[in-house]
């Protein structure tokens, strides 16, 4: 009943929409800074990897 009153405007609050949003952006917020620290460990890596290269 509560949540029914919020999605009806009866009652202020997160309505089931914006809940629904909000864990569907929290899982991408998750996805992209997994990929970020992937990015920057291959990028260190391949720092490195140039930087041997370099000094030989």
């Amino acid at each position: 009943m509560r949540q029914a009153d919020i999605d009806d405007g009866v009652k202020a609050g997160v309505t089931t929409d914006e809940q629904a949003r909000m864990r569907e952006l929290e899982q991408e917020v998750r996805e992209l800074k997994r990929a970020n620290e992937i990015l920057k460990r291959a990028a260190s890596f391949f720092g490195a990897e140039l930087d041997r290269q370099y000094k030989n």
